[in-house]
């Protein structure tokens, strides 16, 4: 099957290359899924799991690609819930091969259906993005109808979930990001927002729930804004800095699901709008995946027609 596979840690997202590799066979409670669409995520390539293995192992020529949607193409021993030739979609254990492949082995725990009227491409973009939001807002985050939400990259593919998903269950969102983003945020359902370029943090005053998707400075700034009681939810690795008198959380994003129904069930009905910025073909995705310029919103690769 052809595969797109990491050759070179040191070069990152330059240190790739599109590849033939042997298909996955399905292990117990395993699906092998034939890929039709597969988001990708461009911190992939600081993830240690994209290197080695569980055991600390180095990983030679692992395929990259966590999130996908597609069609079962065989089911393991013991596997059941699914059946071949449904449509799915989901997330990928992380140690495993990815999805930018035509093949996929997956555990079936990590599926749910795909309604067949919503598009591969469209199913492809949303489980990480949707689920990093969902279980940061409630989950960790646990938001409440009337509360304040600074949700940092709120155009780009996590931070616009997280704002159309704050403000459906009643928070007040103050969106953030460069000030090109301003109307796409607005769009999105931000009640405000603030560019981070030229904009003071502290003008805000104070919130119940931050949610950083970007780290560094800009979460130490944030962090001196929650409220008592608060809470900073981080998506980029552990927390620097924490709230004098709240709470600090980072969390790994896992596939639940149930979840995922609840976000495809808002795609369906036009709650929720994924932001989708690029949409290329397997065999021309590396240009895309070792982008020049900054790019908007979720990358999608399709796979097959």
């Amino acid at each position: 099957m052809k595969a797109i596979v990491v050759t070179d840690q040191a070069a990152e997202a330059a240190g790739i290359t599109l590849a033939e590799r042997p298909g996955p066979a399905p292990g117990i409670n395993d699906v092998v899924v034939e890929v039709r669409a597969s988001g990708f995520v461009p911190a992939e390539w600081e993830w240690a799991s994209t290197w080695v293995d569980r055991s600390g192992r180095e990983r030679t020529q692992a395929v990259i690609g966590h999130e996908f949607a597609g069609v079962v193409a065989s089911l393991g021993y013991g596997t059941t819930g699914f059946s071949v030739g449904q449509r799915v979609f989901g997330i990928t254990d992380w140690h495993r091969d990815g999805t930018l492949a035509e093949y996929a082995g997956v555990e079936a725990r990590s599926l749910a259906p795909l309604p067949g009227n919503v598009d591969f491409t469209v199913g492809a973009s949303l489980p990480i993005s949707g689920l990093t939001a969902w279980q940061g807002l409630f989950q960790h985050g646990r938001v409440r109808a009337g509360q304040s939400v600074l949700a940092h990259g709120a155009a780009g593919a996590v931070g616009s979930v997280v704002t159309q998903l704050a403000r459906e269950f009643g928070a007040y969102v103050i969106g953030t990001g460069r000030a090109a983003d301003r109307q796409a945020a607005l769009e999105f359902g931000a009640n405000e927002f603030l560019d981070l370029g030229h904009d003071d943090l502290g003008e805000v005053g104070g919130v119940d729930l931050v949610f950083d998707v970007i780290g560094g400075e800009v979460q130490r700034r944030s962090a001196n804004i929650v409220r008592p009681g608060g809470t900073l939810v981080s998506v980029v690795g552990p927390v620097e800095a924490r709230p004098a008198d709240g709470l600090a959380i980072d969390f790994v994003v896992e596939s639940v699901p149930s979840q995922l129904t609840e976000i495809v069930d808002r795609v369906r009905d036009g709650r929720l709008r994924t932001h989708i910025g690029t949409i290329v073909t397997l065999d021309d995705a590396i240009p895309a995946l070792n982008p020049t310029e900054r790019r908007k919103g979720k990358t999608v690769i399709r796979v097959r027609p």
